[in-house]
């Protein structure tokens, strides 16, 4: 099989970005398969990047290499560093980025690159998806091994634990608010911004009402939704905002 590299930025697709990074991987292993997780996290936004990482790993088959880049400190004293989990690979910025990873996969590992040998020859104090993360990713996917790249840690950076408090942890572009509530958490009703929510729907149309429900989502979690509407615009409420059981 030739090797699986996801990449998921802050980017957008208007400048020359994503393409360069892609150009620095394909330099070092022309047999990669990239796949474009999304480039449309919001500016400098951890926390979203954390959730769309958590969302969408475990789809990948063993092996998967994960560049994420949303990278507020790039070019600071921020540790470069390979997460190894679920027989998949992260490479990212020490900045939180795959503290939910870390939540789900207890057994993961975690290594500081500083084995210069697999960056770019001139390192961009602006640019390290493409001078660092990228060249790590396609040296991984070459079979280099994970000792190969630097000495393992366990101070890592993190967020706020995905188990606690109980919250809105994101929005999605729809409205739907997704909370950190998993099946083995669910009381019979919940509160979020004064207001409760106790009906469960099946899917997103079920019922031809306007009114605010519960539904499973395909991440996992419990969704406050709306049929035909934003959950989010009805409740007034943003991503961190608590919940609470009834």
């Amino acid at each position: 099989m030739n090797p699986v590299i996801t990449l998921l930025t802050d980017f957008g697709t208007a400048d020359y970005f994503v393409g360069a990074v892609k150009g620095a991987i394909l330099s070092i292993n022309p047999r990669a398969v990239i796949v474009d997780l999304t480039h449309e996290i919001p500016l400098q936004d951890i926390e979203a990047g954390a959730f769309t990482l958590l969302a969408a790993y475990q789809t990948f088959p063993a092996g998967t290499i994960h560049v994420g880049v949303v990278d507020p400190g790039v070019g600071s004293e921020r540790r470069p560093i390979i997460v190894s989990a679920n027989e998949q690979f992260f490479v990212g910025p020490d900045n939180g980025l795959f503290t939910y990873i870390y939540d789900r996969e207890s057994s993961h590992r975690v290594v500081h690159v500083t084995s210069n040998r697999y960056f770019r020859p001139s390192v961009s104090s602006t640019f390290h998806g493409r001078d660092i993360f990228a060249p790590v990713a396609a040296a991984l996917s070459n079979g280099v091994g994970l000792e190969e790249f630097g000495a393992e840690i366990d101070d890592t950076v993190r967020l706020s634990s995905l188990e606690t408090p109980l919250r809105i942890i994101h929005i999605d572009r729809f409205g739907n608010c997704v909370t950190n509530i998993t099946r083995d958490r669910l009381a019979k009703s919940l509160v979020i911004n004064g207001q409760t929510i106790s009906e469960f729907r099946r899917f997103y149309g079920d019922g031809d009402d306007e009114s605010l429900f519960a539904i499973w989502g395909s991440a996992g979690f419990l969704e406050i939704s709306v049929n035909g509407g934003s959950a989010a615009k009805v409740l007034s409420v943003k991503r961190g905002d608590e919940v609470s059981f009834t």
